[in-house]
């Protein structure tokens, strides 16, 4: 939220959550530190397209964005994407480039059409001649370029436009809004853009952890998003949902549970010693303060780099977690003026929150 609220005050814009039944305090948290919110409480889990959908009928801006509560984003990101969305031609859907939590590029950032044929390329993992990647490789990461599907984590959207192709499909309940959305707006005749020269941090796992649940509803979107636009004959039809369904028995027994690294070294980016002083107490080792990091001070030991967003700026950390990412670092965020931390310490595994 804090990094939303920094961004949001570069454009005239207000910003509204649905809340879908949350178990801990967000809620409370959003009345008492972000009161100028509009703040849908759900009293059930309504699902991603339908919260979203809720949320519109209050909109009063030129422009949507939908975003996912487990972003951080850089402060000129809606200047700078609503900037491409005036210039581009015929512009639809506008995502930008993101990165997980341990600064890995996501590559469902851009994505083509699953159909049959890309579907069964990527749920086998075989080449089928020219059939296209599920992911849009035709545009490199940090290029701008129309692409088939954006990923709902962050979409943005005149409008006029989202209400004249129609809404989030209720009738998924979580996964495939998204690829359904990006697909009737290029049916539509609409471009959707990849903006690869803004870049976010999206903690996936943090809406929702890979486990059995994941894999059900997933495979479940993706049996929904095929009988909706690719239904053609009964032997096809009975091929591919019986591939889906095959895949998704065989992914359900997978198990996603995740060993959290044992951290060597802390780094903490700041000039506070206060605070590498109450972090030292909290993470019982000790924390090395630095100004500025690079790969070269950072060896082959689990690593753990805490940003303290009073000494660099959102974009800033973003920047750095792109540079120095290596498979034996981990990061963590404490946000402006807070006494707690945030991060993921793995690719797709839940975020977590540190008090100290």
């Amino acid at each position: 939220m804090l990094s939303l609220k920094e961004a949001t005050s570069f454009v005239a814009s207000e910003v509204i959550v649905v809340d879908n039944n949350s178990e801990d305090e967000s809620c409370t948290m959003i009345k008492e530190h972000f009161p100028e919110v509009i703040l849908i409480e759900n009293k059930i889990n309504n699902g991603f397209g339908k919260a979203n959908n809720q949320g519109i009928t209050l909109t009063k801006g030129e422009y949507i964005c939908f975003l996912n509560p487990d972003t951080i984003v850089p402060p000129k990101v809606f200047v700078e994407i609503i900037d491409k969305a005036e210039r581009l031609p015929n512009a639809g859907l506008l995502g930008p480039r993101l990165i997980n939590g341990v600064g890995d590029y996501l590559h469902e950032s851009k994505r083509n059409i699953p159909s049959p044929l890309t579907s069964l390329r990527r749920l086998f993992g075989i080449k089928l001649g020219h059939v296209k990647n599920y992911y849009a490789d035709h545009v490199p990461s940090k290029n701008i370029g129309d692409v088939d599907v954006l990923v709902g984590a962050f979409m943005l959207v005149k409008k006029e436009k989202y209400l004249f192709v129609g809404a989030f499909d209720e009738n998924y309940f979580m996964y495939g809004e998204d690829i359904d959305l990006s697909y009737r707006f290029k049916k539509m005749g609409f471009q959707n853009y990849y903006i690869g020269t803004v870049t976010a941090v999206h903690y996936r796992g943090e809406s929702t952890d890979r486990n059995a649940v994941y894999v059900r509803r997933f495979y479940s979107a993706m049996r929904l998003f095929y009988k909706k636009h690719f239904r053609s004959n009964f032997i096809l039809d009975f091929m591919v949902l019986i591939a889906i369904r095959l895949v998704s028995i065989v992914q359900s027994f997978k198990n996603f549970e995740k060993k959290k690294k044992e951290i060597a070294k802390y780094y903490l980016v700041s000039e506070d010693k206060d605070l590498r002083h109450r972090l030292r107490l909290k993470l019982n080792k000790k924390v090395e303060i630095l100004r500025v990091i690079t790969k070269e001070d950072l060896g082959d030991t689990n690593i753990e780099i805490i940003f303290d967003n009073n000494f660099l700026s959102f974009k800033e950390i973003i920047t750095q977690m792109q540079v120095v990412r290596k498979d034996n670092i981990t990061f963590k965020i404490i946000p402006q003026d807070c006494t707690y931390m945030v991060g993921s310490n793995f690719s797709d595994g839940r975020g977590e929150t540190i008090l100290f």
